[in-house]
Protein backbone atom coordinates (compact mmCIF):
# COMPACT_ATOMS: atom_id res chain seq x y z
CA UNK A 1 0.00 0.00 0.00
CA UNK A 2 1.28 3.47 -0.88
CA UNK A 3 2.48 5.65 1.96
CA UNK A 4 0.27 8.51 3.12
CA UNK A 5 1.18 11.76 1.36
CA UNK A 6 1.09 14.54 3.96
CA UNK A 7 2.76 17.22 1.80
CA UNK A 8 -0.41 19.36 1.82
CA UNK A 9 -0.80 19.19 5.61
CA UNK A 10 2.85 20.10 6.18
CA UNK A 11 2.47 23.12 3.91
CA UNK A 12 -0.65 24.18 5.84
CA UNK A 13 1.53 24.18 8.97
CA UNK A 14 4.23 26.16 7.10
CA UNK A 15 6.67 23.28 7.43
CA UNK A 16 9.28 22.46 4.75
CA UNK A 17 8.08 20.19 1.93
CA UNK A 18 9.92 18.31 -0.81
CA UNK A 19 7.68 19.83 -3.52
CA UNK A 20 4.88 22.39 -3.61
CA UNK A 21 1.57 20.63 -2.91
CA UNK A 22 -1.16 20.96 -5.52
CA UNK A 23 -4.92 20.57 -5.45
CA UNK A 24 -7.76 22.43 -7.17
CA UNK A 25 -11.11 23.76 -6.09
CA UNK A 26 -13.82 21.83 -7.94
CA UNK A 27 -11.28 19.21 -8.95
CA UNK A 28 -13.99 16.55 -8.41
CA UNK A 29 -16.77 17.28 -10.82
CA UNK A 30 -18.05 18.98 -13.88
CA UNK A 31 -14.98 19.09 -16.19
CA UNK A 32 -14.38 15.32 -15.95
CA UNK A 33 -16.07 13.14 -18.60
CA UNK A 34 -16.60 10.32 -16.09
CA UNK A 35 -18.44 12.76 -13.82
CA UNK A 36 -20.62 13.96 -16.70
CA UNK A 37 -21.47 10.34 -17.48
CA UNK A 38 -22.71 9.88 -13.91
CA UNK A 39 -24.57 13.17 -14.09
CA UNK A 40 -26.57 11.84 -17.04
CA UNK A 41 -27.90 9.08 -14.79
CA UNK A 42 -28.40 10.92 -11.49
CA UNK A 43 -29.72 14.28 -10.36
CA UNK A 44 -27.08 16.47 -8.74
CA UNK A 45 -28.65 16.22 -5.28
CA UNK A 46 -28.78 12.43 -5.56
CA UNK A 47 -25.03 12.38 -6.24
CA UNK A 48 -24.56 14.29 -2.99
CA UNK A 49 -26.98 12.14 -0.98
CA UNK A 50 -25.65 8.72 -1.92
CA UNK A 51 -22.38 8.19 -0.02
CA UNK A 52 -20.93 5.71 -2.49
CA UNK A 53 -21.53 8.09 -5.39
CA UNK A 54 -19.98 11.02 -3.49
CA UNK A 55 -16.99 8.81 -2.68
CA UNK A 56 -16.62 7.78 -6.31
CA UNK A 57 -16.67 11.38 -7.54
CA UNK A 58 -14.22 12.49 -4.85
CA UNK A 59 -11.81 9.79 -6.02
CA UNK A 60 -12.14 10.50 -9.76
CA UNK A 61 -9.40 13.14 -9.99
CA UNK A 62 -7.07 11.04 -7.82
CA UNK A 63 -7.08 8.37 -10.50
CA UNK A 64 -6.07 10.90 -13.15
CA UNK A 65 -3.76 13.33 -11.36
CA UNK A 66 -1.05 13.22 -8.70
CA UNK A 67 -2.79 15.89 -6.60
CA UNK A 68 -1.75 16.17 -2.96
CA UNK A 69 -5.25 16.42 -1.44
CA UNK A 70 -8.82 15.39 -2.16
CA UNK A 71 -11.80 17.64 -1.58
CA UNK A 72 -15.08 16.03 -0.64
CA UNK A 73 -17.72 16.03 -3.36
CA UNK A 74 -20.71 17.79 -1.84
CA UNK A 75 -22.47 21.15 -2.03
CA UNK A 76 -22.43 24.29 0.12
CA UNK A 77 -26.21 24.40 0.29
CA UNK A 78 -26.81 21.01 1.95
CA UNK A 79 -26.95 22.48 5.48
CA UNK A 80 -29.80 24.74 4.32
CA UNK A 81 -31.85 21.67 3.41
CA UNK A 82 -31.26 20.35 6.92
CA UNK A 83 -32.43 23.68 8.34
CA UNK A 84 -35.79 23.32 6.61
CA UNK A 85 -35.12 25.48 3.55
CA UNK A 86 -36.83 24.40 0.34
CA UNK A 87 -34.40 24.78 -2.54
CA UNK A 88 -33.34 23.33 -5.86
CA UNK A 89 -29.75 22.70 -6.89
CA UNK A 90 -29.08 23.87 -10.42
CA UNK A 91 -25.64 22.91 -11.64
CA UNK A 92 -23.93 26.02 -12.90
CA UNK A 93 -26.35 28.29 -11.01
CA UNK A 94 -26.06 26.87 -7.50
CA UNK A 95 -28.89 26.77 -4.95
CA UNK A 96 -32.20 28.41 -5.82
CA UNK A 97 -34.24 29.09 -2.68
CA UNK A 98 -38.01 28.81 -2.99
CA UNK A 99 -38.88 31.34 -0.23
CA UNK A 100 -35.99 33.75 0.41
CA UNK A 101 -35.37 35.11 3.89
CA UNK A 102 -36.38 38.77 4.03
CA UNK A 103 -37.95 39.28 7.50
CA UNK A 104 -37.36 38.27 11.11
CA UNK A 105 -40.28 35.85 10.85
CA UNK A 106 -38.44 34.07 8.04
CA UNK A 107 -35.37 33.69 10.26
CA UNK A 108 -37.46 32.18 13.04
CA UNK A 109 -38.59 29.42 10.70
CA UNK A 110 -35.04 28.16 10.28
CA UNK A 111 -34.33 25.23 12.53
CA UNK A 112 -30.93 24.36 14.03
CA UNK A 113 -28.97 21.87 11.97
CA UNK A 114 -28.35 18.42 13.47
CA UNK A 115 -25.61 17.03 11.19
CA UNK A 116 -25.79 13.38 12.24
CA UNK A 117 -29.55 13.37 11.64
CA UNK A 118 -29.90 15.83 8.78
CA UNK A 119 -26.76 15.06 6.76
CA UNK A 120 -25.71 11.50 7.65
CA UNK A 121 -24.80 10.74 4.01
CA UNK A 122 -22.10 13.43 4.01
CA UNK A 123 -20.53 12.09 7.19
CA UNK A 124 -20.69 8.50 5.91
CA UNK A 125 -18.88 9.52 2.71
CA UNK A 126 -16.16 11.14 4.84
CA UNK A 127 -15.73 8.01 6.95
CA UNK A 128 -15.38 5.83 3.85
CA UNK A 129 -12.88 8.18 2.25
CA UNK A 130 -10.82 8.57 5.43
CA UNK A 131 -10.30 4.81 5.51
CA UNK A 132 -9.32 4.60 1.82
CA UNK A 133 -7.40 7.71 0.79
CA UNK A 134 -3.63 8.06 0.74
CA UNK A 135 -3.83 11.87 0.60
CA UNK A 136 -5.53 14.28 3.02
CA UNK A 137 -9.27 14.82 2.71
CA UNK A 138 -10.55 18.40 2.75
CA UNK A 139 -14.07 19.05 3.98
CA UNK A 140 -15.85 22.35 3.58
CA UNK A 141 -18.66 24.63 4.66
CA UNK A 142 -19.98 27.87 3.30
CA UNK A 143 -19.16 30.92 5.36
CA UNK A 144 -22.01 32.62 7.25
CA UNK A 145 -22.09 35.59 4.87
CA UNK A 146 -22.11 33.42 1.75
CA UNK A 147 -24.91 31.23 3.06
CA UNK A 148 -26.88 34.34 4.00
CA UNK A 149 -26.38 35.57 0.43
CA UNK A 150 -28.11 32.50 -0.97
CA UNK A 151 -30.92 32.69 1.57
CA UNK A 152 -31.66 36.40 1.13
CA UNK A 153 -31.14 36.73 -2.62
CA UNK A 154 -32.71 33.38 -3.40
CA UNK A 155 -29.90 32.51 -5.80
CA UNK A 156 -26.42 33.68 -6.83
CA UNK A 157 -26.29 37.36 -7.76
CA UNK A 158 -23.85 39.73 -9.42
CA UNK A 159 -23.85 42.31 -6.62
CA UNK A 160 -25.97 40.86 -3.77
CA UNK A 161 -27.86 44.14 -3.47
CA UNK A 162 -30.73 42.60 -1.47
CA UNK A 163 -28.26 41.22 1.06
CA UNK A 164 -26.56 44.55 1.60
CA UNK A 165 -29.90 46.34 1.75
CA UNK A 166 -31.03 43.96 4.51
CA UNK A 167 -27.82 44.57 6.47
CA UNK A 168 -28.25 48.32 6.32
CA UNK A 169 -32.02 48.63 6.72
CA UNK A 170 -32.83 45.70 9.05
CA UNK A 171 -29.69 45.06 11.13
CA UNK A 172 -31.67 43.19 13.77
CA UNK A 173 -32.93 40.70 11.21
CA UNK A 174 -29.46 40.41 9.71
CA UNK A 175 -27.75 39.62 13.01
CA UNK A 176 -30.48 37.12 13.94
CA UNK A 177 -29.90 35.33 10.62
CA UNK A 178 -26.14 35.30 11.09
CA UNK A 179 -26.51 33.87 14.61
CA UNK A 180 -28.62 30.97 13.35
CA UNK A 181 -26.33 30.28 10.40
CA UNK A 182 -23.11 30.45 12.41
CA UNK A 183 -24.37 27.97 14.99
CA UNK A 184 -25.51 25.47 12.36
CA UNK A 185 -22.37 25.82 10.24
CA UNK A 186 -20.20 25.36 13.33
CA UNK A 187 -22.03 22.13 14.13
CA UNK A 188 -21.61 20.92 10.56
CA UNK A 189 -17.90 21.77 10.47
CA UNK A 190 -17.24 19.98 13.76
CA UNK A 191 -19.19 16.95 12.56
CA UNK A 192 -17.03 16.73 9.43
CA UNK A 193 -13.89 16.85 11.55
CA UNK A 194 -15.25 14.15 13.86
CA UNK A 195 -16.02 12.01 10.79
CA UNK A 196 -12.41 12.29 9.63
CA UNK A 197 -11.57 15.24 7.37
CA UNK A 198 -7.93 16.33 7.70
CA UNK A 199 -8.59 20.00 6.88
CA UNK A 200 -11.59 22.22 6.33
CA UNK A 201 -12.11 25.05 3.86
CA UNK A 202 -14.59 27.84 4.62
CA UNK A 203 -15.94 29.22 1.37
CA UNK A 204 -16.79 32.87 2.07
CA UNK A 205 -17.09 33.08 -1.66
CA UNK A 206 -18.99 36.38 -1.94
CA UNK A 207 -17.39 38.35 0.89
CA UNK A 208 -15.57 40.53 -1.64
CA UNK A 209 -18.72 42.59 -2.24
CA UNK A 210 -18.22 44.23 1.19
CA UNK A 211 -15.92 47.05 2.19
CA UNK A 212 -13.76 46.52 5.31
CA UNK A 213 -15.97 48.58 7.65
CA UNK A 214 -19.15 46.74 6.71
CA UNK A 215 -17.31 43.43 6.94
CA UNK A 216 -16.19 44.26 10.48
CA UNK A 217 -19.67 45.37 11.50
CA UNK A 218 -21.83 42.69 9.91
CA UNK A 219 -19.65 39.60 9.33
CA UNK A 220 -16.43 39.46 11.32
CA UNK A 221 -17.94 38.37 14.68
CA UNK A 222 -19.60 35.39 13.03
CA UNK A 223 -16.70 34.26 10.87
CA UNK A 224 -14.41 34.47 13.90
CA UNK A 225 -16.85 32.41 15.95
CA UNK A 226 -16.88 29.74 13.24
CA UNK A 227 -13.08 29.51 13.08
CA UNK A 228 -12.80 29.55 16.88
CA UNK A 229 -15.00 26.46 17.15
CA UNK A 230 -12.48 24.64 14.95
CA UNK A 231 -9.25 25.81 16.60
CA UNK A 232 -9.35 23.29 19.49
CA UNK A 233 -9.70 20.46 16.95
CA UNK A 234 -6.20 21.09 15.62
CA UNK A 235 -6.88 20.90 11.88
CA UNK A 236 -5.88 23.43 9.20
CA UNK A 237 -8.66 25.89 8.36
CA UNK A 238 -8.58 27.50 4.90
CA UNK A 239 -10.46 30.78 4.41
CA UNK A 240 -11.31 31.55 0.81
CA UNK A 241 -13.23 34.31 -0.91
CA UNK A 242 -13.39 35.92 -4.33
CA UNK A 243 -12.42 39.56 -4.86
CA UNK A 244 -10.95 39.91 -1.37
CA UNK A 245 -8.05 42.27 -2.13
CA UNK A 246 -9.46 44.82 0.32
CA UNK A 247 -10.03 42.19 3.01
CA UNK A 248 -6.89 40.03 3.08
CA UNK A 249 -5.69 41.22 6.48
CA UNK A 250 -9.23 40.93 7.83
CA UNK A 251 -9.45 37.30 6.70
CA UNK A 252 -6.15 36.45 8.38
CA UNK A 253 -7.36 38.12 11.56
CA UNK A 254 -10.51 35.98 11.41
CA UNK A 255 -8.44 32.96 12.35
CA UNK A 256 -7.62 30.96 9.24
CA UNK A 257 -4.55 28.75 9.13
CA UNK A 258 -4.41 29.20 5.34
CA UNK A 259 -5.69 32.13 3.30
CA UNK A 260 -6.90 31.38 -0.21
CA UNK A 261 -6.00 34.14 -2.68
CA UNK A 262 -7.70 34.65 -6.03
CA UNK A 263 -5.82 35.66 -9.19
CA UNK A 264 -6.55 39.39 -8.85
CA UNK A 265 -3.82 39.88 -6.23
CA UNK A 266 -0.20 38.94 -7.00
CA UNK A 267 0.78 36.19 -4.61
CA UNK A 268 3.91 37.95 -3.37
CA UNK A 269 1.88 41.10 -2.67
CA UNK A 270 -0.64 39.07 -0.69
CA UNK A 271 2.13 37.42 1.31
CA UNK A 272 3.82 40.72 2.12
CA UNK A 273 0.50 42.01 3.45
CA UNK A 274 -0.33 38.89 5.44
CA UNK A 275 3.10 38.16 6.88
CA UNK A 276 4.54 34.76 7.71
CA UNK A 277 1.98 33.70 10.31
CA UNK A 278 -0.34 32.06 7.74
CA UNK A 279 0.04 29.78 4.75
CA UNK A 280 -1.22 30.93 1.36
CA UNK A 281 -3.21 28.97 -1.20
CA UNK A 282 -3.43 29.99 -4.85
CA UNK A 283 -3.59 31.59 -7.21
CA UNK A 284 -3.61 30.65 -10.91
CA UNK A 285 -6.46 32.15 -12.95
CA UNK A 286 -8.58 29.08 -13.81
CA UNK A 287 -9.18 30.45 -17.31
CA UNK A 288 -5.46 30.02 -18.04
CA UNK A 289 -6.03 26.27 -18.23
CA UNK A 290 -8.06 26.85 -21.39
CA UNK A 291 -4.97 28.28 -23.15
CA UNK A 292 -2.10 26.38 -24.84
CA UNK A 293 0.05 24.59 -22.29
CA UNK A 294 3.06 26.86 -22.82
CA UNK A 295 0.84 29.72 -21.60
CA UNK A 296 -0.23 27.65 -18.60
CA UNK A 297 3.43 27.08 -17.74
CA UNK A 298 4.21 30.79 -18.04
CA UNK A 299 1.47 31.74 -15.59
CA UNK A 300 2.18 28.88 -13.19
CA UNK A 301 5.88 29.79 -13.11
CA UNK A 302 4.94 33.35 -12.21
CA UNK A 303 2.89 32.11 -9.24
CA UNK A 304 5.73 29.88 -8.04
CA UNK A 305 8.33 32.62 -8.43
CA UNK A 306 6.12 34.95 -6.41
CA UNK A 307 5.87 32.29 -3.70
CA UNK A 308 9.65 32.35 -3.63
CA UNK A 309 10.05 28.92 -2.09
CA UNK A 310 8.65 30.11 1.25
CA UNK A 311 7.19 27.40 3.48
CA UNK A 312 3.43 27.43 3.42
CA UNK A 313 2.53 27.73 -0.26
CA UNK A 314 -0.22 25.47 -1.62
CA UNK A 315 -0.66 25.71 -5.40
CA UNK A 316 -4.26 26.03 -6.49
CA UNK A 317 -6.42 27.99 -8.88
CA UNK A 318 -7.86 31.28 -7.66
CA UNK A 319 -11.39 29.85 -7.97
CA UNK A 320 -12.91 26.54 -9.08
CA UNK A 321 -11.89 24.73 -12.26
CA UNK A 322 -14.10 25.74 -15.17
CA UNK A 323 -16.38 23.20 -16.88
CA UNK A 324 -14.41 23.57 -20.14
CA UNK A 325 -11.07 22.73 -18.50
CA UNK A 326 -9.22 19.94 -20.38
CA UNK A 327 -8.34 17.16 -17.92
CA UNK A 328 -5.04 16.63 -19.73
CA UNK A 329 -4.03 20.21 -18.96
CA UNK A 330 -4.72 19.60 -15.27
CA UNK A 331 -2.62 16.43 -15.29
CA UNK A 332 0.29 18.15 -17.00
CA UNK A 333 0.09 21.15 -14.67
CA UNK A 334 0.21 19.01 -11.53
CA UNK A 335 3.30 17.19 -12.77
CA UNK A 336 4.91 20.44 -13.92
CA UNK A 337 4.41 22.20 -10.55
CA UNK A 338 5.90 19.26 -8.66
CA UNK A 339 8.86 19.06 -11.03
CA UNK A 340 9.45 22.85 -11.00
CA UNK A 341 9.50 23.06 -7.23
CA UNK A 342 11.83 20.06 -6.96
CA UNK A 343 14.20 21.76 -9.41
CA UNK A 344 13.99 25.10 -7.56
CA UNK A 345 14.44 24.31 -3.84
CA UNK A 346 14.76 27.09 -1.30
Amino acid sequence: MAAFNDRFLRACRREPVDATPVWFMRQAGRYLPEYRALRERYAFLELCRQPQLAVEITRMPLRRFEVDAAILFSDLSLPLLGMGVSLALEEGAGPVVESPVRRTADVRRLRPLEPETDLPFVLEAIRILRAELRVPLIGFVGGPFTMACYLVEGRASRDFARVRALMFSEPGTWHALMEVLTESLSRYARAQVAAGVHALQIFESWIGVLNPLDYRTFVRPYLRRLTETLQPLGIPVILFGVGTAALLEELAEAGGTVIGVDWRVPLDTAWSRLGDSVAIQGNLDPAVLLAPFEVVVEHAARVLRQAGGRPGHIFNTGHGLLPETPPDAVARLVDWVHAWSLAHPE
